[in-house]
């Protein structure tokens, strides 16, 4: 899994194991509004969504109970530049993050109400998860995000929960009991293929626990739930997909519930790999027991983004500004974000 790098010759060829399933061409229902629950949002990503998970909980932190981040690094890694997300935030050939640059970056963004309040970031609950094997973002790059989230939580000893598996790769490990079909898994140590990694570790139920404590086990892998597609038209930003996924538990169709958000990393969207992430990730089934909804947005494949891959490096904003505000309130694929979140928690409309 690349992180959604341009098309050179550092790009390498993804040679997925399974083929892309064909998209209906008919448009879906606009994403609903469900009154969900605004006190404990969490957001979760891996890879360059585990990068963009990061930019949304800094830029409204207020707004996130906690935060889940898989095979990424520090936040703003990349700092707009393409030598600097290949060089220091993937592998490290050109020496590790500066830590102290970032945390110049984020006072900066701070001080032009760009990010959000420092009290507000000093509250969340933050998960990370970093394998040992990776090869496409050194394990180093994990360490480094917990570093800088030392610095920022109000009790990082309570707050952060960094979990390092020593023999997976790069991808989000699910446990050995899903139901996904053995061709969708990916080895554990190697990768690829769809990037869902079989190291019988649920790091979904760790994830949801660490950040909204103790959760019901799920009851029955088939237990009600809808997972619908919606219309991402309404959210335009450059690099969004026309459609994105949310699983509905049924309990959760009259309002009133929790909201994750999952982000999918580089070559883990639906154009690549169908519905397996959305349907095999884990998460459902816990979403399903404990009265949470989980949001599957959706990144595309472009000439600038060949891996469908969230802007971590600024890709969607470079063509019209010097210094890309990808990592920002005003980046636009944080803002489609955030106004989908927004969708999900308003009242429905009343006829």
């Amino acid at each position: 899994m690349r992180l959604g790098l341009p098309a050179t010759g550092l790009c390498l060829s993804l040679g997925l194991g399974l083929a892309a399933p064909a998209i209906a061409e008919e448009t879906p229902d606009a994403l609903p509004r469900l009154a969900l629950a605004a006190d404990a949002t969490s957001v979760i990503g891996v890879s360059s969504g585990g990068y963009m998970a990061t930019q949304l909980a800094v830029a409204w932190p207020a707004r996130f109970q906690g935060l889940g981040v898989l095979a990424a690094g520090p936040w703003a890694c990349a700092r707009g530049s393409l030598s600097l997300a290949l060089g220091q935030c993937m592998g490290t050939h050109k020496g590790p993050p500066d830590l102290n640059v970032l945390a110049e970056r984020y006072r900066d963004y701070r001080e032009r109400d760009l990010v959000g309040e420092a009290e507000a970031l000093a509250d969340l609950r933050v998960f990370i998860w970093q394998g040992g094997e990776d090869e496409t973002v050194a394990p180093a790059l994990g360490q480094a995000l917990a570093e800088q989230f030392r610095g920022w939580l109000a009790a990082p000893d309570e707050q952060l929960n960094l979990v390092e598996s020593e023999q997976a790769g790069h991808g989000w490990p699910v446990a050995a009991d899903t139901q996904a079909p053995v061709e969708a898994l990916a080895d554990c140590r190697q990768g690829g293929a769809t990037h869902l990694l079989a190291c019988d570790r649920d790091i979904a139920g760790e994830a949801l626990a660490w950040l909204h404590g103790e959760l019901a086990p799920p009851e029955a892998p088939d237990r009600a739930g809808r997972l619908i597609a919606f219309d991402q038209a309404d959210f335009e930003a450059r690099g969004l997909a026309d459609r994105g996924y949310l699983y509905v538990p049924e309990q959760c169709e009259a309002g009133g519930c929790d909201l994750t958000v999952a982000l999918h990393g580089c070559a883990m969207g639906a154009e690549q790999i169908g519905e397996t992430f959305v349907r095999h990730g884990g998460l459902n089934e816990w979403a399903a027991a404990n009265e949470r909804v989980v949001l599957y947005p959706q990144a595309e494949t472009s000439l600038p983004n060949p891996q469908g891959c969230w802007d971590w490096w600024g890709f969607a904003e470079s063509a019209w500004q010097l210094d890309p505000l990808h990592d920002t309130r005003e980046g636009t694929q944080t803002s489609a974000l955030m106004a989908m979140i927004e969708r999900l928690q308003a009242a429905p409309e009343t006829p």
